[in-house]
């Protein structure tokens, strides 16, 4: 079964360094050799004809990697295909978890989405994309730390981050002293979420989300609220009659798909909270 860019792209944050054309994804990327530049998918990979096959082979190894190209989702369709969750898959079929380009973008829009609901956040990121980013043609590469770190705090607040921006500042400030470590690929989850705890600023729903989208572990923030109204409408049940511990004992069976199985719940609870509103 095929990614299905549409479908993927409009859960993805809205964050000013990627758009849509049509059936065609533009990602605005930084590579490790310092080249700007965008990259296009639309089934096949377009570069710029100015970078190396060693950038290129990057930059197509980055865009697998937010899109989730290398999801198996027959497989997982296969899990989820008896009740209560079969219908996920029509609804949703082809959709893939989307992820950052580097971990430290994970944290900062994982940050920025604290306390707040999922639309002003993206609204949040964007601002501080364009305040701090590089634009590159009509998108942007995303800030580096180091840019960042320049930014006063009042700067920082410019994109209506409110207080988040003092964490971003400070966990920014942290990360570039080696006091932060992002690249926790090889530890497990536990160690991992007792690791970035530790850290003023990231608290367990943070630290499992930032797992999830920053480094494509196989976990969720157990107690977020989507989550677990979510699964309350699946049930019948109401928000409140659905904790943490309810939360895992659904998903912990699916094994290696509790992952990607919570973001389509999670999407399932935004597409019937947004058709709510519009009523």
């Amino acid at each position: 079964m095929a990614v299905d860019i549409k479908k993927t792209a409009h859960e993805m944050i809205k964050n000013g360094t990627w758009k849509l054309e049509g059936d065609t994804f533009h990602q605005a990327l930084r590579l490790s050799s310092g080249e700007r530049g965008v990259v296009t998918y639309d089934g096949d990979f377009l570069f710029s004809e100015t970078w190396s096959r060693r950038e290129r082979k990057e930059a197509k190894k980055k865009l697998s990697f937010i899109l989730g190209l290398d999801t198996d989702l027959d497989s997982f369709y296969s899990e989820i295909s008896d009740l209560p969750f079969s219908f996920l898959i029509e609804e949703f079929r082809g959709l893939t978890v989307p992820a950052a380009p580097s971990p430290y973008q994970a944290l900062v829009e994982v940050i920025a989405q604290q306390q707040v609901n999922f639309e002003f956040a993206q609204r949040t990121i964007k601002n501080l994309v364009e305040i701090a980013g590089e634009k590159v043609g009509d998108v942007y590469v995303f800030p580096t730390a180091e840019k960042v770190a320049s930014l006063t705090l009042d700067e920082l607040k410019r994109a209506k981050l409110g207080y988040r921006a003092g964490y971003i500042k400070s966990l920014t400030e942290l990360y570039l002293k080696g006091e932060l470590k992002l690249d926790l690929w090889e530890m497990d989850e536990k160690e991992a979420i007792k690791y970035l705890t530790g850290f003023r600023g990231i608290g367990k729903w943070t630290a499992e989300l930032f797992l999830a989208y920053g480094l494509r572990k196989n976990t969720y923030p157990a107690g977020d609220l989507g989550l677990r109204r979510g699964i309350a409408k699946i049930f019948g049940k109401s928000v409140k009659e659905i904790k943490e511990k309810d939360v895992r004992e659904v998903l912990e069976p699916y094994g290696k798909w509790k992952g990607l199985l919570a973001f389509y719940i999670t999407c399932y609870d935004r597409k019937t909270e947004l058709e709510r509103r519009r009523k």
